[in-house]
């Protein structure tokens, strides 16, 4: 069985509802799936997904990238993480791909907060960082992330910036992005990274894997990330299947 880290199943592009994904899942052997919060506002629908559904899990956090969202705050993120079904911080982190550095001091703040939040909720963080590895790292540092643990999700840096997450004991996250053929550099970090701190994930509706590359994407596509991991490591489809959804409870106490 497969699981899928990381998606966002309860955006619009799911006109057609949760039902027909979750037959999906059970057809391609997707046991489980973490919805993933973006904003304050929305958590909501999230939840209901997650509490209507034994194999749906929920996240609470405010997106980096969503600059007009409503700024969480450390007691209310702690509050919300305490419901039932949410097991994970996030996601969090900092996003400079259309933003300068210079700009988004918010950012590192918003970053910081989720961060301290998850420290005292006792539950792991869920990092993005795009186009600012040096930063995310600094932070996740100088805030004790550690103490929280996490996964760097739909994971594209170097195998420095992994090895350096590693080190501080967080999980690494590999999206449809390992299928690309110019993803070269990426699938090496793939082979690298140990299986027993490896997950998968769809971050759908984004980023369909091959075959399904430029259609929407949904979490019963995960499978398709395994079977590329486990051909560029040499390994049967089992073990990355065994591998990445023990870690994904190891991870997320709260759903197992």
């Amino acid at each position: 069985m497969f699981i899928d880290s990381h998606c966002h199943i309860d955006f619009p592009d799911f006109t057609e509802g949760v039902e027909p994904l979750l037959a999906n899942m059970q057809a391609n052997h997707v046991s489980h799936a973490l919805c993933v919060s973006v904003n304050l506002e929305n958590q909501g629908r999230i939840l209901e997904l997650a509490q209507r559904h034994a194999n749906l899990f929920a996240s609470v956090g405010v997106h980096p990238d969503h600059e007009d969202a409503r700024e969480p705050e450390v007691a209310d993120l702690v509050e919300r993480a305490g419901q039932l079904k949410v097991v994970a911080i996030g996601e969090t982190g900092l996003d400079y791909y259309r933003m300068a550095r210079e700009a988004v001091d918010w950012q590192r703040e918003r970053f910081r907060v989720h961060i301290r939040a998850a420290r005292q909720a006792g539950k792991p963080l869920i990092i993005h960082t795009r186009n600012a590895a040096e930063d995310t790292l600094r932070v996740m540092a100088e805030e004790g992330a550690d103490q929280a643990g996490g996964v760097m999700h739909c994971y594209t840096e170097s195998w420095d910036v992994a090895r350096a997450a590693l080190d501080m004991g967080f999980y690494i996250s590999f999206s449809g992005i390992v299928t690309f053929k110019s993803a070269k550099d990426l699938k090496e970090v793939a082979r690298q990274v140990p299986l027993d701190r490896m997950l998968i994930e769809t971050d759908s509706p984004y980023l369909a894997p091959v075959p399904h590359r430029g259609k929407r994407n949904e979490p019963a596509y995960v499978r398709h990330v395994a079977e590329e991991i486990a051909g560029l490591r040499g390994v049967p489809l089992d073990t990355v299947a065994e591998a990445t959804s023990r870690n994904f409870f190891r991870l997320f106490k709260d759903a197992a």
